[in-house]
């Protein structure tokens, strides 16, 4: 059945495009956070690890939203680590990293979360597609206040 929501099929196409990179980033950063949850060490474990946890399951939820957003706009998600790995931005950590390092490389990817946000935002309005620009919006708001208070640790 035709989609008919007052978007035309081709301005859908291309904000769905850029969901799937939102995904993918939100998705190696959901995974990244993760891993460093597990594996922090060091003085500010009991913090790190708690706010971390915090972080992957606001990004577990995050990650269905943008899917589904997706799905809505008649697109097929991207839903693997091949399609996740080619889409992103957000580059994984493979290695054991201090806990400073840990912050820094989170502080770079939320900063770097929401930029994508801001270029698919730009698309979404000029298509008036109110609907993925206020989840946009919602996932700028998050990234960069979830920026600055990972850099406040640093301070």
């Amino acid at each position: 059945m035709d989609i008919d929501i007052g978007i035309s099929e081709e301005k859908r196409e291309t904000i769905a495009s850029g969901l799937c990179r939102l995904l993918a980033d939100e998705y190696t950063l959901y995974l990244k956070t993760h891993n460093f949850h597990w594996n922090v060490t060091g003085p500010m474990f009991t913090t790190l690890h708690q706010m971390f946890e915090e972080h992957y399951t606001e990004a577990a939820t995050a990650v269905d939203e943008v899917a589904e957003r997706i799905r809505t706009l008649g697109e097929r998600a991207p839903g693997s680590y091949q399609e996740f790995s080619a889409l992103a931005t957000v580059k994984e950590e493979t290695q054991q990293v201090e806990a400073t390092e840990m912050v820094r490389q989170l502080v770079k990817d939320h900063e770097t979360v929401a930029k994508v946000a801001r270029e698919v935002f730009k698309v979404a309005d000029e298509a008036a597609d109110e609907s993925s620009a206020d989840l946009l919006t919602q996932r700028m708001q998050l990234h960069e206040k979830t920026a600055w208070m990972l850099r406040s640790l640093l301070d």
